[in-house]
């Protein structure tokens, strides 16, 4: 029998990505969304449409409910109809600096629509919730690259404030309840389909219509960019493993560590390499045939200098690693963002 799934988020960019892959693998998928305006809602239902015309979709195996987090009643209703398996819990309000001018819509969103899931989670039996969380939880930490077992209670900004919350939160549910819960935390995703609001997708647009690069730090700035496919297979195993009482991991005195004894885990999805952001711009100008006016600028509110993961946990876990390399990311993006945007 075919494994149910709800995805929440399905017309973002992770979702409509993991929807594709999940269905293409014969699993029933319940997507959710509210298709709201934070950036431009046509892509977001030509996501949908792409999923909804893709092979092997059907009435039996696709279904897509647009509606909010925060609707209690309507997340209660989608959980006892459709009584699923698993929960791919992507749906947020994304962005570091749109949570400065914007902290309520972060709340709602991502707090208490956290929380209206995560109980329809326990409410249902549900055996495997995989959900969301970030690099930014990370905040000002200066040990590289990032460990799962570092802190994470120096948040620099609300959205990273609420997914380090969201971990807490799982924890909790996982301890009280053995709800199987698996965070994963993604280091700056791109590729095809992305979020237009995301730094490949604005350079690419500027260097296009020849508009100048804001490099932020005055160039001094490295992202761990992680290609869409390598988050996608990452996600996808984690669907057929979930999170257990029995995973040990080494702590950093390279000792054996119980996780609380609760069926909760904590992975780290990256590239493990960071990329210096006018490296990553370089390759992007190659692929476009283009060259790029580039503008140095001071660091901004809520960024940090460099993100780099430390996989590790997630190989030990999954027995994955990603293999995409960057120049390879960079072109199938830069391919589709041609052919896309014409």
């Amino acid at each position: 029998m075919a494994a149910r799934f709800i995805v929440t988020g399905a017309a973002g960019f992770i979702g409509f990505h993991i929807t594709k892959k999940l269905l293409k693998e014969n699993y029933k998928i319940l997507g959710f969304d509210n298709l709201n305006a934070y950036y431009n809602i046509n892509l977001k239902k030509r996501r949908i449409e792409n999923i909804t015309k893709s092979e092997k979709v059907s009435g039996e195996n696709w279904k897509f409910i647009q509606g909010n987090l925060e609707d209690d009643f309507l997340i209660k209703k989608i959980f006892n109809d459709f009584q699923p398996d698993g929960v791919i819990h992507l749906a947020a309000q994304a962005g570091v600096r749109y949570s400065i001018t914007n902290p309520k819509t972060y709340i709602d969103s991502n707090l208490v629509g956290f929380a209206n899931v995560i109980e329809a989670c326990r409410n249902n039996n549900v055996k495997n919730l995989i959900y969301a969380s970030s690099s930014s939880v990370y905040g000002g930490n200066i040990n590289i690259p990032f460990k799962e077992s570092d802190t994470t209670n120096s948040p620099i900004s609300l959205y990273a404030a609420t997914k380090t919350a969201n971990e807490l939160m799982a924890q909790t549910y996982s301890h009280l309840y053995k709800l199987p819960c698996t965070g994963l935390r993604f280091f700056t995703v791109y590729g095809p389909w992305g979020r237009p609001d995301m730094a490949p997708m604005i350079f690419a647009k500027s260097i296009i219509e020849n508009k100048p690069i804001k490099i932020f730090n005055f160039g001094k700035m490295k992202r761990d960019f992680t290609y869409i496919d390598d988050i996608v297979q990452a996600i996808f195993l984690c669907c057929k493993k979930p999170a257990n009482s029995n995973f040990y991991f080494k702590d950093t005195k390279e000792n054996f560590k119980l996780n609380n004894n609760c069926p909760h885990i904590i992975l780290n999805v990256g590239n493990s390499n960071p990329i210096n952001l006018l490296d990553f711009v370089e390759i992007l100008e190659e692929e476009l045939k283009i060259p790029a006016i580039k503008e140095l600028r001071p660091i901004q509110q809520g960024d940090v200098i460099e993100t780099f993961a430390d996989i590790e946990k997630l190989k030990n876990w999954i027995n994955f690693t990603p293999k995409t390399s960057l120049k390879e990311g960079i072109k199938k993006f830069a391919e589709w963002y041609v052919e896309f945007h014409g």
